[in-house]
């Protein structure tokens, strides 16, 4: 099982670039089960979890090529992909690959919509919390859908006729469900409103590529959206958006260890809110016409506390890894989540770093030191594996981290990424 070494002290100077959003390319792909017709998606990013999705897609009878790489230095860092679903020959996604990732549960919005049934497993629970299938159901069932639970399945299917124009207002805001709500109502007959829907910029990001589908998205980006469903959709050329939490995750890591790193492709737009938060640390941000660029003199690290928020508040994907931020900081920073229960499961394995860290409910009390140390320790989950390589690379000494596999379902080429910035960072193979 792979591993990654880092030998902390060094700043960060150069240029990263920023890949296509794993948050988005997943909905996007997902999509391409509402047309008979190809859906080509651009900029999309190499990780575990989207080569798992595109497995799933295959069950489905999804045909997927890869082709058009976009070379730079001579590798390549994103990919066109074709998705076209002519047929689809199961409706059914079984335990064994819903299990894997929970994302694929959203493969329920496509196929309802365009062959009135799906049989999808429950996704079961996760590291970071329950987060349960409760408002997908009920979003679907808002649509005119007959849905049971039966066996560990959740078997639904559409009224004679296809589904139906409804309303649905979310009790909390949930991207996933907006996603599925959204999908599924493009095919519906009749206009649909979902309120309290999830504001981020991947659930605008599939709006847009669904009205290039011939879809009739209005207010996707704001808490009410409304769809007003079409017969079919075609299909369309589509960019997936710049991944604005690998963006805020290199951002924090240059105000670790201070240097000065172009980070191109991306757009400040995308996290404005936890953009602010880094430069309260002391950090110097602005545009360029390519991205964005950071720079740390060397000055200390001031604390900062943060909530965080569904968008455009401070993103819970970047939680983890500003806690490593606040591990060097001058003073006591208070961290606040809001949106999972169980997302601090790596203050112990930054408190062998030397990390100064205490609980309390869902706040958590950073007390910033003035040296880490390296150690071995363990990833527990995505966001929380990248905190601990923000605190190493601010450690003195080695660190290595194992479970990288975490690592690999959201960041692609890490550790090429900072050793073109003068990190050392290397993958060790056991």
């Amino acid at each position: 099982m792979d591993r990654i070494r880092i030998v902390g002290g060094n700043e960060l100077h150069g240029v990263i670039p920023i890949s296509g959003a794993k948050n988005a390319a997943l909905p996007l792909m997902i999509a391409s089960l509402l047309t008979d017709d190809t859906l080509t998606l651009e900029n999309v990013p190499h990780l575990a979890d989207v080569e798992q999705l595109i497995r799933i897609l295959g069950n489905h009878g999804a045909d997927i090529s890869v082709n058009g790489r976009r070379e730079r230095q001579g590798e390549s860092y994103a990919r066109t992909i074709h998705f076209t679903s002519r047929n689809i020959v199961s409706t059914t996604a079984p335990y064994e690959l819903v299990s894997k990732m929970r994302a694929s549960f959203w493969v329920i919005g496509p196929l309802l919509a365009r062959e009135g049934k799906a049989r999808v497993s429950l996704p079961g629970g996760c590291a970071i919390g329950t987060r349960p299938v409760d408002l997908f159901i009920e979003g679907l069932a808002a649509l005119g859908a007959n849905i049971e639970i039966d066996g560990g399945y959740v078997n639904a299917t559409a009224p004679e006729g296809g589904l139906v124009g409804g309303r649905y207002v979310f009790p909390k805001v949930s991207v996933g469900a907006t996603h599925v709500l959204m999908m599924a109502a493009t095919l519906a007959n009749g206009t649909t409103v979902i309120g309290n829907a999830a504001r981020e910029p991947e659930v605008a990001d599939l709006a847009k590529c669904l009205n290039a589908m011939g879809a009739r998205i209005s207010g996707a980006g704001t808490g009410t959206i409304t769809i007003e469903g079409v017969r079919s959709l075609s299909g369309a050329r589509h960019r997936v958006l710049p991944d604005r939490i690998e963006t805020g995750t290199y951002a924090m890591a240059v105000a670790m260890t201070g240097g000065d790193v172009i980070l191109e492709d991306t757009d400040a737009s995308l996290l404005e809110t936890a953009l602010e938060a880094i430069r309260r640390t002391g950090a110097e941000i602005s545009a360029t016409n390519s991205g964005i660029r950071i720079v740390r003199n060397g000055a200390g690290i001031k604390p900062v506390d943060i909530v965080t928020d569904p968008f455009p508040g401070f993103p819970t994907d970047l939680q983890a890894q500003f806690m490593g931020l606040m591990t060097k900081s001058s003073g006591v920073s208070h961290i606040t989540e809001t949106i999972f229960e169980n997302r601090f499961m790596h203050v112990q394995e930054l408190a062998r770093l030397g990390a100064k860290i205490s609980l309390s409910g869902q706040t958590a009390k950073v007390e910033g030191v003035s040296r880490l140390k390296g150690a071995p320790v363990m990833a527990t989950d995505l966001r929380a594996s990248v905190s601990l390589v923000i605190a190493a690379l601010a450690a003195e000494g080695e660190t290595m981290v194992s479970r990288v596999y975490h690592l690999d379902r959201g960041f692609e080429r890490l550790e090429e990424k900072l050793t073109r910035c003068g990190a050392h960072v290397e993958r060790v193979s056991d």
